[in-house]
């Protein structure tokens, strides 16, 4: 019998790492391999965790959308308005939080949803920056840190 078990777990497939396992559950079911779609199918056993993978796809639809498309305004918000109202009564905690959180920045994720702007250009540069900085340690002065930001520039 122990010799049994330990073919069953040797032969058994690897599980899969907690991102990959992330990232298979926030992608479209159409978009899985067979064996994603296996792991998918048996994770949505559970009604919390298919709940909580629901809203998640939800989310990352919306988002897509704008990031695939020009802002088309209302339809987007309204979108973004039932998800967080739906997250936010889903029952899981950590969920509940997120949708609170982004309704605390309500206005922000309704202006990203609608306006042709981003500053993501910006927070690139900015985000660049702040590694060189680390890059020193804190050892480095002006003069140092500005030919740095030049040269890598």
């Amino acid at each position: 019998a122990t010799a049994d078990i330990r073919v069953a777990i040797s032969t058994a497939s690897p599980l899969a790492s907690s991102k990959q396992l992330s990232w298979h559950l926030l992608r479209e079911p159409e978009d899985l391999d067979p064996e994603a779609a296996a792991v998918v199918a048996r994770v949505l056993q559970d009604p919390e965790a298919a709940k909580v993978v629901d809203l998640g796809r939800r989310f990352c639809r919306i988002v897509r959308s704008r990031c695939h498309t020009p802002p088309s305004g209302g339809s987007d918000v309204t979108a973004f308005d039932e998800w967080r109202g739906d997250a936010q009564n889903c029952g899981v905690r950590i969920v509940e939080n997120f949708a609170a959180s982004l309704g605390q920045d309500g206005d922000a994720v309704r202006a990203a949803l609608t306006l042709p702007w981003s500053s993501g250009q910006a927070e690139g540069q900015i985000t660049r920056l702040k590694l060189l900085k680390r890059a020193m340690y804190g050892r480095a002065n002006l003069d140092l840190l500005r030919r740095r930001f030049l040269l890598a520039a």
